[in-house]
């Protein structure tokens, strides 16, 4: 053999005359025969308990399987019933509560726009009435559907409207629908009597 180098690590791999000194090493040296025993007795009775266990846990399944059964308690139910206690969870979280009251301010400033602007077109339909355009029936039949539109989005969306249900781009839809389906009683002799 050589003399091996001193340092921290050992440059050469190990040799089967290290390899069989490592194997001979006996690790159970510690335990006595009878602290073995012992361990074995212990690991036998964990078995039995563990078994056991798992029997109890079967019997306690099948059990709670068939009470839910008699209850009509389906997985569908048991589905809804968590969907809704999420649900009513969420509502009380105050991140609802603050996006519920972002978004009752943001209606609120939408309807105090959309007053702003209806005033502002009424205005301006009363300065085009003085005008001699104002007298014209396409005119007035214009003026009439702007503003069915204008007070039927104000009804929708407005803070003590009686549906006051749906949302903003429900409110423009039924809208524009019902200005939609009027049909215009301006021909193209009256439009041209009166030109802008």
């Amino acid at each position: 053999m050589e003399p091996r180098q001193q340092g921290l690590l050992e440059t050469e791999p190990l040799r089967e005359v290290d390899e069989d000194m490592v194997s001979e090493v006996d690790l159970n040296n510690s335990v006595t025969d009878e602290e073995r025993e012992e361990m074995n007795n212990e690991l036998v009775k964990l078995e039995e308990e563990i078994s056991t266990l798992k029997q109890v846990l079967a019997s306690k399944e099948k059990r709670h399987f068939e009470l839910k059964q008699k209850l009509g308690i389906t997985p569908l139910s048991e589905l809804r019933q968590n969907f809704n206690r999420s649900w009513t969870d969420m509502q009380t979280s105050t991140v609802y509560k603050k996006t519920s009251e972002t978004l009752t301010t943001a209606g609120q400033k939408t309807t105090a726009a959309f007053t702003n602007l209806g005033s502002a077109i009424t205005r301006k339909f009363g300065d085009m009435r003085s005008n001699s355009l104002g007298n014209s029936p396409s005119f007035r039949s214009f003026e009439e559907k702007v503003e069915n539109t204008v007070t039927t989005i104000k009804s929708k969306v407005g803070p003590g409207a009686g549906g006051g249900g749906g949302n903003f781009e429900e409110v423009l839809s039924s809208a524009a629908n019902a200005s939609s389906q009027d049909t215009p009683t301006n021909t193209m002799s009256e439009s041209t009597e009166h030109p802008c």
